[in-house]
């Protein structure tokens, strides 16, 4: 999806739309392992959508972040002092109840990659 602001461009990667929740869900795909930067580019996106497209009657926009690989310490350290409901690769940083109303890693996995 595009989205524009003061004339320059940006691309979600895949955008949801979580019926029983009311919340719009943003989802940013990269091919390669999780980099600390990666927090900031979901995290202006969520707030964007959240601007530009969640209406008073929606919950807060929620990111997840897909990723090649990760490791566990780098991407605590990179959302320790993020306020922002975004999860990497798996819904384990994400509270209880977004955990149980989206659909696990695998399903997201097998969902946007196939069965590989």
């Amino acid at each position: 999806m595009h989205l524009e602001v003061e004339g320059t461009d940006f691309f979600v990667d895949l955008l949801f739309f979580h019926v029983e929740q009311l919340r719009y869900v943003v989802v940013e795909l990269k091919t390669g392992d999780f980099r600390p930067e990666n927090v900031g580019q979901l995290s202006f996106t969520v707030t964007l959508v959240d601007d530009r497209l969640r209406r008073d009657q929606h919950a807060a926009t929620v990111g997840l972040l897909l990723v090649a690989g990760k490791h566990d310490a780098v991407v605590r350290y990179a959302l320790g002092t993020s306020n922002a409901p975004v999860g990497v690769a798996s819904y384990e940083l994400l509270p209880p109840e977004l955990q149980r109303s989206l659909p696990t890693e695998a399903q997201l996995r097998r969902a946007l990659l196939g069965s590989r």
